[in-house]
């Protein structure tokens, strides 16, 4: 499922135009991507978190040359199913 198809569900669901359920999804991206830029977890209860994850700075090897090259540490934004969203979608699974 794309973007796309997402903001023609919830328009067709809430009755909002789409032009207007594109503006509350683009809306959530950015106020989500903005929280992760500070730091901060995004707790949506009965969804997911979305938080950040750091990798450490570390030596790796370029495969084709083999040279070692040195990766620095960086973050990872990272969505984690609570634990609803997963029973929901496996009792769901199961019944079909």
């Amino acid at each position: 499922m794309r973007k796309a198809d997402i903001i023609k569900e919830i328009s067709a669901a809430t009755g909002l135009t789409q032009v207007e359920t594109e503006a509350v999804i683009e809306g959530f991206i950015s106020v989500v991507s903005d929280a992760l830029i500070r730091g901060e977890r995004v707790d949506l209860r009965g969804f997911g978190n979305f938080i950040l994850k750091t990798r450490k700075s570390k030596a790796a090897r370029n495969i084709s040359t083999g040279e070692t090259v040195h990766v620095p540490e960086h973050y990872l934004p990272f969505f984690k199913a609570s634990e609803s969203l997963k029973e929901r979608v496996n009792r769901n699974l199961k019944n079909e």
